[in-house]
This record gives structure tokens, sequence and C-alpha cells, in this order.
């Protein structure tokens, strides 16, 4: 509130009138219902290089609102027909930019506090000498200014962020498929190693992802679980041929050797950061329920949520899949003999979902090796 506007009758008022400077024509809405006030502060801005229209009532400034673009009003506050502060809410309803200074012919601090805290940019006390009003316009409008620079600024940063961040997620997805594609590379060259290996890294890749949304993941997840299904044995390709394909059980040094998979996967996989979460899915496919799993020998929920899914889907795969050793076995036969590792082996909830999506998808034949599809 500017607190130096003594005693200047209107008709002095002009006569404080600086010289003119050279400034943009600001478009500027005076409403005042006092006609002579209102002709001379419309006569004054005018002469100072002003674009000015004079109302004296609030349906008219409303209505020139409304109609044309001002870059601020100043208003009285005391009208008849409506307040200058019932007024101010709705003009900067209809121009959000719009500077606006109050005038009155109270100093009442309570009304100027309200004006200010609906929106007012300045409260002047009448009668004020002109040069001064000036001075407060045109502060006013300076910092309309600034802020209208802020705000187009934030908008260009959130513009430029929007891009960037489209620009930064095709390049994720253009690297991810980059990744798969030569992932897959050594997939095939894994599962060349081993007629009972085609075709399983895709099985268990679908499975797993039906898996997780049937557990009502996240979209990204079921993703991302897709993803670790598709390479969760891709350390396979360090496993000796001789250990693959014997046909009777494993010694424990070949066990161990075979074990050995998850740990050459993950090293093989480790430059590929961005793949974010499908890395623990896959470290995690051989962790149990009950912490006896390898290689951390995780327990519980401690094991990724991709983890549990992998080692369920991996199981049920396994068993309705031909080896070298033993022939397959039915989904409701693997249901059964997984059942009776749940909670050692496998998750209960997850072994739950195992059930709803061999059942949902009865008639869905995963691809075996050497058998025809139906």
């Amino acid at each position: 509130m500017i607190g130096l506007f003594e005693g200047s009758p209107v008709s002095d008022l002009a006569a404080t009138e600086p010289p003119p400077g050279d400034r943009p024509r600001a478009s500027v809405l005076i409403v005042d219902d006092e006609a002579q006030l209102r002709r001379a502060i419309a006569s004054f801005f005018t002469r100072r290089g002003f674009d000015v229209q004079a109302v004296g009532s609030s349906l008219d400034a409303l209505a020139h609102l409304r109609n044309r673009r001002f870059e601020l009003m100043i208003c009285d506050v005391r009208m008849p027909d409506s307040s200058g502060l019932d007024l101010l809410p709705r003009a900067l309803e209809i121009d959000p930019e719009l500077s606006v200074v109050m005038l009155s012919g109270v100093d009442d601090a309570n009304t100027a506090s309200a004006a200010l805290q609906l929106g007012a940019a300045e409260y002047v006390v009448k009668p004020a000498p002109f040069a001064e009003l000036e001075i407060v316009v045109l502060r006013a409008l300076r910092e309309r200014d600034a802020a209208i620079r802020r705000r187009r600024a934030r908008r260009a940063r959130k513009v430029e962020l929007s891009l960037r961040t489209v620009e930064l997620e095709t390049e994720r997805r253009r690297v991810r498929e980059m990744t798969i594609s030569m992932v897959d590379a050594l997939i095939n060259a894994m599962e060349a190693k081993d007629l009972y290996l085609r075709g399983r890294s895709q099985r268990v890749a679908d499975l797993a992802a039906s898996l997780a949304e049937t557990l009502e993941l996240d979209p990204d997840i079921v993703e991302d679980v897709r993803l670790a299904g598709r390479l969760h044995d891709v350390g396979m390709i360090g496993i000796r041929e001789s250990v693959l394909h014997k046909p009777s059980a494993l010694t424990i040094e070949e066990f161990e050797h075979v074990k050995d998979h998850v740990r050459i996967g993950i090293e093989i996989l480790k430059p590929l950061r961005h793949l974010g979460p499908v890395l623990d899915y896959i470290h995690d496919h051989h962790e149990r329920w009950d912490g006896t799993g390898y290689p951390r020998g995780l327990a519980g929920e401690a094991i990724s949520v991709g983890g549990r899914i992998l080692a369920a889907a991996d199981a049920l795969d396994a068993l309705t899949s031909r080896r070298a050793y033993r022939g397959a076995v039915s989904y409701e036969e693997a249901l059964e003999t997984i059942r009776h590792v749940v909670g050692q082996l496998i998750d209960p909830t997850v072994y739950e979902a195992l059930c709803t999506v061999v059942k949902r998808k009865s008639a869905l034949v995963f691809v075996d090796p050497g058998t025809e599809t139906v």
C-alpha cells in the first residue's frame, strides 16, 4: 500500500506530471465511478503514452475485459454497482495475467490486505499525485512482465522436459530392443547345444508373464518378468555339453557346475545395467521360498517377485518338457508334484496363480521339442 498520497486535489495532479519518456503502449483500463477523476487519470496516462480505456462501473469493466486484452486495470474500491473487491477476482478469472492497481479514498489496512490477497498488485490511497501513481503502475507492469516470463520459462522447461522424456523413452526402447536382439543370438546359440532346451526360454517367458498378470502386478513389471524369463537361462551357454546331454543323474560336481549357470548368466548380462530389475529376477530364479536355494540362499519375500515367479514357471516347464534322462509329464501331474514343494521351493501365492493360469489356459500347449503341437 502506498502511503504518501496526501491532500493533492484532482486539479493539481496534472501539474506534477513528469516529462514523457519512451515506453511501449501498455493497455490500461480505468474503472472509477467519479467521472472527473476518471477523466483526469485517463487523460494523464494517455499523454504518457498508454493505450487507455475508462469506464464508470464494474459491469462496464467486465464487458471491456471480455472484449479485449488489457495489461493493467486501475480500479476504485468503492463503487455504487459493485465494489472493486468484488470486481477484482472476476477480472482475474477473465484474464489471470491482468495486473490490478486498486484505488481507495480510505486508508484502511484491512481493505488493503483483502485487495492484495485477492490478487491486486498494488493498493493506492487517493488523492495521489499522478507522478506517484505512474510509478506504481510502471512497477506493477514490470512485475507482471517478470511473472509472465517466469511462467513462460516454466512452460518451456516443461515442454523441454516432456520432449526429453519422450526421447529418453525412445532411446530406452531402442537399447532394450537391441539388447534383446543380441541376447536372442546368445539364447539361440545356447539352445542349439541342447535339443531339449529349444523353445524353453520363450515358454518360460510367456508363462511367467501370465503369472505376473494373474498376480495383478504393474504392466511394467509384467514385461520385465517376461524379459527375465527369456533371458533366465542364458548362462547355460557356459555349461559343458557332456553335462547337458548326460542321460543319467548328475554327480555332485556336475550339479555344482550346472548351478554355476546363474553366475555365468549374470556376468554376461551385467554390462546391460539398463535392464534394472530384470537382472535381479534372473539372479533369483533358483532361490527357494525356504532359503535353501542358490546362489545367495534368500528366503521368502527377500526373493524378488520376479525371481519367485520364474522359479514356478521354470519348475512347471521343466516337468512338462522331455529331457535326455526322462519323459514329460502332464500339467496336472506337474502341478501335483509342485504342490508338494509349496512353501519350500515355491511361494504359496505364486503357486495359486500357477494353478489359475494352467486351468484358464488348459487348451494351450507349450511347444515341446520333438512333439507336435495341438
